[in-house]
């Protein structure tokens, strides 16, 4: 392997992007405002709390007083320029930043210094593992860190790494307040000074012995990514500040070891020492293009789709391999098409330029077409491909409809808009229930939605839970007649059927057959009979759609003037209705196949919430994939499926996750398949 250089690891000066991931509240957002201000980008540092900071500048943000969809910032560092990717932490939003962080070159991983909270970043180190992005971890807040907490916190995170944890920094503490740090590969200690970079001071005496420790652990860490290194330490060789900063900025770029440095973003502590590190170890574009598909030449890659600006609809993204000016051609779908005005962004503001460079993060009008996550390759660009977001599940459901009956063509204008700049949303119309149905990852996205709508567009909606689309079906067979006389001057009508009507196994669907002779009902007429015979099916005398029925239409008669294709409809209709009302009817209920993961110790309260809603538990056994988890299987009556998620998330520190697929039908009876009943008399009426 041999040794490395700093220069070998970055490459070349182009633009480079940093992703600020991590769990909801850990300071993402203030740190960014921090690293803004530090550098010079921005004249005063503003907060979430106080609702001025660059970032979260959506009312929706504003209200929340946290991130709801991406943030794009930027900033330059000693002439070297860096774009800020702010991806929401929260549950509900965190799918809007995908496709961004697939393109960073970095990422940052901000957490609380409290060790019981070190198991919240598991999902987003998963996440980076799995995409192979290189990444450091921030622990934030660090001047509310208990003595011992940075070690311990260690500890509970690197099970939950794939790359060893290498820990940059020890914490310097004046009584209870942690007041610098000494840095381990440089051998130097600092104090923190508000307003200014930290002042240089020496290793205190007590911290001495935990120094040397911490930094051998450090160097065996990085001398088994490096002989030349390995080879030093066996000899009991010092090696010198630059080589093991040589070694950590190509192991981190490399994706082979997780820096770990502190700092308080609203403090001004560890901010100047995280912008010098940004600089010297965040990797070149190259590696993060060959990631989302470019083998050569350039691209644009899609981040995001926004519909909302004064600019109409834009899309948002990453310049990589080559320049792009206005006017460019990119291939979407294989067709040409000329980017309009470009556009650089600053949170909310953006500002036109005439081109972008290779790295850069901006906004471009008149891509018609592009989506979130494609890579529009430039001309001769070689591509391999668009590699698949992969979405959290969508496991909230409302049924939405307008307070203004006027606004229903808007609704679904709108609805197309905000499904195509948001990922994570979608939205369709139930064949069953006939509402209009917003799926989203949990309610706090979907409340966040509607306001967006009715802000946006004009669109006031009220929303509920969905119906569920319970069916019926018999149990008992019968024959019945149905005869339909009518006679009002000049032709009348008229069509006799008897039909025979038998229940069908659980999932058999319909059946109809006929077993006419002798031209007791002409052949055209039989289809209307059928007809008639799916009418009645659609409502029974329960109130819900009817499934696993048979028909045979066995007899009837016909007049030879009166009769006509409407006569017969009606009859089989009527015949059908009728019939079922005979043919004992019983309720059935939709059943989901529900697969819950969550973490280790966790999985019996989650078998608990299944049970309280009627659910039948198939099996709770560790994950397959994922240390230090569980799997529940278990069936549910789709009516437990409502509220479900906030329920299993807060049994686990909110990361339980779980999936739903359909599975059968079941039968409900006793007062439940009465309420049920009831419920649907008084909604037809």
């Amino acid at each position: 392997m041999g040794s490395k250089s700093a220069e070998t690891a970055i490459g070349n000066s182009a633009a480079r992007a940093v992703a600020l991931v991590g769990p909801a509240g850990t300071g993402k957002t203030s740190l960014a405002e921090a690293l803004l201000f530090a550098s010079g980008a921005i004249s005063r540092q503003g907060s979430v709390e106080a609702g001025n900071s660059v970032g979260d500048a959506s009312p929706e943000a504003r209200a929340r007083r946290g991130s709801t969809e991406l943030n794009l910032l930027r900033f330059t560092y000693h002439d070297e320029s860096f774009a800020l990717i702010d991806i929401p932490g929260g549950a509900g939003f965190a799918a809007d930043g995908l496709a961004a962080l697939a393109v960073a070159d970095l990422a940052i991983v901000v957490i609380d210094p409290a060790p019981e909270r070190a198991m919240l970043a598991e999902p987003t180190l998963r996440r980076l593992d799995e995409q192979r992005i290189p990444h450091i971890v921030f622990v934030n807040k660090i001047e509310t860190a208990q003595a011992g907490a940075v070690r311990d916190l260690i500890a509970q995170l690197q099970p939950l790494s794939r790359e060893p944890l290498a820990l940059r920094q020890i914490p310097i503490r004046e009584g209870e307040q942690v007041t610098g740090y000494v840095d381990l590969a440089l051998e130097r200690a600092y104090r923190y000074r508000s307003g200014a970079p930290s002042e240089a001071i020496a290793i205190p005496v007590d911290l001495a012995k935990r120094e040397q420790a911490d930094r051998a652990r450090l160097l065996e860490t990085l001398a088994d990514f490096d002989d030349a290194l390995l080879e030093m330490l066996l000899l009991d060789e010092v090696p010198d500040a630059a080589t093991v900063m040589a070694d950590l900025a190509a192991d981190t770029c490399d994706n082979k070891v997780v820096p770990v440095v502190f700092g308080s973003a609203l403090g001004d502590g560890g901010v100047q020492r995280l912008l010098k590190l940004l600089r010297h170890e965040t990797p070149p574009p190259d590696a993060a293009a060959r990631r989302v598909g470019l083998a050569e030449g350039g691209a644009f890659h899609v981040c995001k789709v926004s519909n909302g600006g004064a600019m109409g609809r834009i899309a948002l993204g990453r310049v990589l391999g080559e320049p792009l000016a206005e006017g460019d051609e990119l291939a979407i779908d294989g067709t040409p098409a000329r980017t309009g005005a470009i556009f650089a962004v600053q949170g909310e503001k953006t500002t036109k330029q005439a081109a972008a460079w290779p790295g850069d993060v901006v906004a471009i009008a008149k891509l018609d077409g592009a989506k979130t996550g494609a890579l529009l390759p430039m001309n001769g660009a070689e591509v391999l491909g668009n590699a698949e977001l992969a979405l959290p599940e969508r496991n909230a459901v409302q049924a939405i409809t307008t307070l203004d009956r006027k606004d229903d063509v808007k609704l679904s204008a709108a609805l197309h808009r905000l499904c195509e700049e948001d990922v994570a949303l979608s939205w369709t119309q139930d064949e069953a229930t006939h509402e209009t149905l917003l799926r989203g990852i949990n309610d706090d996205h979907l409340a966040v939605v509607l306001g967006r709508l009715q802000r946006r567009y004009g669109v006031a909606v009220a929303s509920q839970a969905p119906r569920v689309a319970y069916r019926e079906s018999i149990r008992g067979s019968v024959t019945q007649r149905g005869r339909h006389k009518k006679q009002s001057g000049g032709h009348g009508q008229y069509g006799d059927v008897t039909l025979m009507i038998e229940p069908l196994p659980r999932g058999e669907g319909f059946r109809f057959s006929d077993r006419i002779t002798g031209g007791a009902i002409p052949k055209q007429w039989i289809p209307a009979v059928e007809l008639g015979v799916r009418d009645a099916l659609e409502r029974g005398p329960l109130g819900f759609p009817v499934v696993d029925v048979e028909v045979t239409l066995i007899d009837g008669s016909f007049h030879s003037v009166d009769s006509s294709e409407l006569a017969f409809r009606i009859a089989g209709r009527m015949a059908m209705a009728a019939a079922l009302e005979r043919a004992a009817p019983y309720l059935l209920e939709p059943v989901v196949k529900v697969t819950v993961d969550t973490p280790s110790g966790t999985g019996s309260k989650a078998g608990s919430v299944l049970s309280g809603r009627r659910g039948q538990i198939l099996g709770l056994a560790p994950h397959p994939e994922r240390a230090r988890w569980e799997r529940v299987e278990a069936l549910l009556p789709e009516a437990g499926l409502h509220g479900l998620d906030p329920d299993l998330r807060s049994l686990s520190q909110g990361l339980a996750e779980f999936a739903a697929t359909f599975d059968h039908l079941a039968e409900l009876g006793g007062k439940q398949a009465a309420e049920v009943v009831k419920s649907q008399a008084a909604l037809a009426a």
